[in-house]
């Protein structure tokens, strides 16, 4: 079995491939690398061979989870690295070490996927889109703040709004306007997602017209994918990347 993993700045996404590669045995969101363990330690029948990651974190903590997944199970590792060109697809970054590596799997996994030019959108804690042409030379991208990061920033720095996860689900029957705090933060915040996205459409009409397929990932996704009918969502883009980034024999 393969565990892949990837590490982002507020979750850690998981799952557990079956011997041949295809099939999944299992998969889960953890927010702390306690919580994964105890997760797969859960699991009846695991029986780990490989682990390829992808992390975001800094190197101590990237490190620090190696170390305790190799303790636990004793399996090498792989680890996604930066790279100037892979598989076709030309990074381009100045720097190409500074590309974040969760935007670079999905880049590759995008275009795997599209066979030409591709725009992939990832709504995670940070919203993204990177545009990849047809030749595989990626043009650049953009990032803001996704929903955690605006939902956070308004209820730090706003005294009176609070509210739960569950109100927030509830205000996102429509978009009307709001009529409640948590209907105005959270229809406003999810308008802003969609803006961000129709911007990135028009832009990459601009440089290739109708002739290229969208990708959504992230948890996210489905916020925005009903404004965007013919987008391909793939909750999996990263892992699809990972994979070609890591290949095992």
């Amino acid at each position: 079995m393969i565990l892949e993993l990837d590490c982002g700045n507020s979750f850690i996404k998981w799952r557990v491939l079956e011997a041949d590669k295809v099939r999944v045995f299992a998969e889960g969101v953890v927010d702390s690398d306690l919580a994964l363990l105890v997760g797969l330690h859960a699991l009846v029948g695991l029986s780990l061979e490989h682990c390829r990651l992808v992390s975001v974190r800094a190197a101590a903590e990237t490190a620090n989870l190696v170390a305790v997944l190799v303790d636990a199970f004793g399996v090498s590792i792989a680890c996604a690295a930066p790279a100037r060109e892979m598989s076709g697809v030309k990074n381009g970054y100045e720097d190409f070490e500074r590309l974040g590596l969760d935007r670079w799997l999905a880049m590759l996994g995008g275009f795997r996927l599209a066979s030409g030019a591709c725009l992939v959108l990832d709504f995670g804690t940070a919203a993204t889109a990177d545009f990849i042409c047809a030749d595989g030379e990626h043009l650049g991208g953009f990032i803001c703040p996704g929903m955690p990061l605006m939902r956070h920033q308004l209820r730090t720095h706003t005294r009176k709004i609070r509210y739960d996860d569950i109100a927030a689900e509830r205000a996102l029957d429509s978009f009307t306007p709001g009529r409640s705090t948590v209907e105005a933060v959270e229809r406003g915040c999810t308008l802003m997602l969609r803006g961000f996205v129709l911007t990135q459409l028009e832009l990459a009409r601009s440089y290739w017209g109708d002739d290229f397929e969208v990708f959504l990932t992230g948890g996210d996704a489905a916020l925005v994918s009903s404004i965007v009918p013919k987008a391909k969502v793939v909750p999996d883009l990263v892992f699809v990347g990972l994979a070609m980034a890591c290949p095992l024999s």
